[in-house]
């Protein structure tokens, strides 16, 4: 812990000091702070990384469960999203530079006019530096705040009909309601899960799933600010798959003190619904990265089919999309999963496809669908562009 803790405050202090040293270069090109000294921008950003990561430790020692734990845990993670979107911003801006200037000097090259510098003048190059620095702190700002907005509000219904050829006639209309991504602590709390289990039990679903990271702390710091989740109801039962972040905070306790509260825990597992005289098989795998911290829960689709009785439908609970190729493999019809956050904020959206077989919404993988929710809360940053939070309502249906 303390060698990865090490790696990620200097690759956050690296960051700190690119950013620092671009604003102050271009300040200096344009007049100003010229009696400046010329390790202050490394000052700068040494105490603003000492500071955001001292502020990250003691939430994760502590916690964030007083109201002012909670705000320390706000002004953390929303300064981290604050300045990983500024960081982006800057670093397009001097990437588009470098390719116009390698452009305008190949161009000057091969025309005889001679490489010149693109602006050559200092006093137009800080125009255009301090002036995009200025729109990249306006753009992340506005960003914020309607982030914060979406990130913090009650999350929408979203509202998901999936048809299949082969549904048994008796599971048409069936309704299940999926929540997933909660991350109580980070920075969500129990006032906020409380509102969202209610919201999630007015929606009368048949069954509901709760597709892992509900948490990132330990049951001893947690336990009382997660259990509102045991008020869940639905006829058909509410069934809990281990996230990646519950291994990263004591996975065996959570999982046993969910089973506590009433949720079916189904760690490569299944259970047998019936509903409008047809057989509904619901599987449950662990997280996909469940067997690097504890080789018996290594994620396996096919295990959580074993010894089961004749079904009709198979439904896979699987954190993360990465399941589906194993799936597809073990043979289920659909596949519900979290754990991408469909990017959660700019510009997250724009790369999380990139790592996962499906970033958000449904898809399908030869006979197996699955459905990708963006995440009922958040993690780290409070932030939401682009990828609001959803309480999913997914009914199947023929066709």
């Amino acid at each position: 812990m303390a060698l990865f803790f090490s790696m990620v405050t200097l690759f956050w202090g690296g960051m700190h000091i690119y950013v620092a040293s671009r604003i102050f270069s271009s300040l200096r090109l344009g007049g100003y702070g010229q009696n400046w000294p010329a390790a202050l921008p490394y000052a700068i950003a040494g105490l603003l990384v000492a500071i955001s990561m001292g502020t990250l430790f003691l939430i994760r020692k502590t916690g964030n469960t007083t109201a002012a734990g909670n705000a320390l845990t706000l002004t953390a993670y929303g300064y981290m999203g604050i300045f990983f979107t500024f960081l982006f911003l800057v670093l397009v801006r001097d990437l588009g530079w470098l390719l116009l200037s390698a452009g305008a000097r190949i161009l000057g090259a091969a025309t005889g006019l001679g490489a010149e510098p693109l602006l050559p003048s200092p006093a137009r190059r800080a125009l255009l530096f301090n002036g995009t620095h200025l729109a990249a702190a306006l753009a992340t700002g506005g960003m914020a705040v309607t982030g914060f907005r979406s990130a913090m509000r009650l999350p929408a219904y979203k509202r998901v009909t999936i048809r299949f050829a082969n549904l048994p006639a008796g599971l048409e209309g069936f309704r299940i309601a999926q929540i997933t991504d909660i991350h109580i602590g980070a920075p969500l709390n129990r006032a906020q899960l409380a509102a969202i289990v209610e919201k999630t039990n007015a929606l009368g679903a048949d069954m509901i799933a709760l597709t892992g990271d509900l948490v990132d702390g330990s049951v001893k710091t947690y336990a009382s600010e997660v259990a509102p989740i045991g008020d869940l109801k639905a006829p058909h039962g509410v069934y809990f798959v281990t996230g990646n972040h519950e291994y990263y905070s004591g996975h065996q306790a959570w999982c046993e003190e969910v089973a506590r509260l009433g949720l079916t825990v189904l760690n490569n597992e299944h259970r047998i619904v019936e509903w409008g005289g047809a057989r509904l098989l619901v599987g449950g795998v662990t997280d996909f990265t469940g067997g690097q911290f504890d080789p018996s829960h290594a994620s396996d689709p096919k295990k959580a089919l074993a010894g089961a009785a004749q079904h009709d439908f198979r439904l896979l609970l699987a954190h993360q999309p990465k399941s589906i190729p194993a799936a597809v493999e073990a043979g289920f019809d659909l596949q519900i999963s979290g754990h991408t956050h469909g990017g959660q904020f700019f510009p997250g959206p724009l790369f999380v496809g990139l790592f996962n077989p499906l970033a958000a919404g449904l898809g399908r993988f030869g006979k197996l669908q699955c459905y990708v929710s963006r995440g009922t809360g958040c993690w780290g940053p409070p932030f939401r562009v682009g990828a609001p939070p959803e309480i999913t309502e997914i009914t199947l249906a023929r066709g």
